[in-house]
């Protein structure tokens, strides 16, 4: 599993209730259903990946999150998760505010585009990086915001969102201390649990 899917695991309480937004082929929801026995259910838009998720025996339904959570009512679960996902939604901080109305805590994960790695990058060659991380050219991206650590702390104190916890890892999936001191420039995924 991801090291951003170990390290928010610890984060969620046993037997919650837990909405996973964009859950792809379900890995998070297994494991927390397994591992943490949680009332789980995927929201997701590719079919292949529900798919998958049926097969897992996970309850998914088919729905773009950028629509909104309307079907939702306020506080209907514990944690709602975002996992790299953030950056490809076409309003992040509206995905926000539903995550918070239908969840009374929210964890988030995404890559952090202020990584050293990427300004060197763009400076040095001119042109946006695509590596192992993120194999995608700028024209078939899905990520259509490049957030960085403190572009989401920055929206956070805006929306006077509290963060409860941060972690960051680098590309070896480690939390190392200059990551942790520096995580703009260090950290290649940041990990945020926050509330209202």
């Amino acid at each position: 599993m991801r090291s951003d899917l170990q390290i928010l695991e610890q984060w969620i309480k046993p037997h919650s209730r837990v909405l996973d937004l964009g859950c792809g082929d379900g890995e998070l929801l297994a494991t927390l259903t397994h591992d943490k026995q949680v009332d789980g259910l995927g929201l997701e838009i590719d079919e292949a990946n529900i798919t998958k998720c049926f097969a897992r025996g996970l309850s998914v339904i088919e729905q773009d999150i950028d629509n909104g959570l309307t079907n939702f009512t306020d506080s209907s679960f514990d944690t709602v998760v975002l996992t790299q996902t953030l950056q490809a939604v076409m309003r992040p901080d509206l995905v926000l505010d539903e995550m918070l109305r239908v969840g009374k805590e929210c964890i988030i994960t995404f890559p952090n585009f202020g990584h050293w790695r990427c300004r060197l990058h763009v400076s040095v060659i001119g042109r946006m990086p695509v590596s192992k991380f993120m194999p995608y050219q700028w024209y078939n991206t899905p990520n259509t915001h490049f957030c960085t650590v403190r572009d989401f702390e920055a929206l956070c104190a805006e929306k006077n969102i509290r963060i409860v916890r941060r972690a960051v890892v680098n590309f070896n999936s480690e939390s190392t201390w200059i990551a942790q001191r520096w995580p703009n420039l260090f950290a290649v995924t940041a990990i945020y649990h926050v509330t209202k």
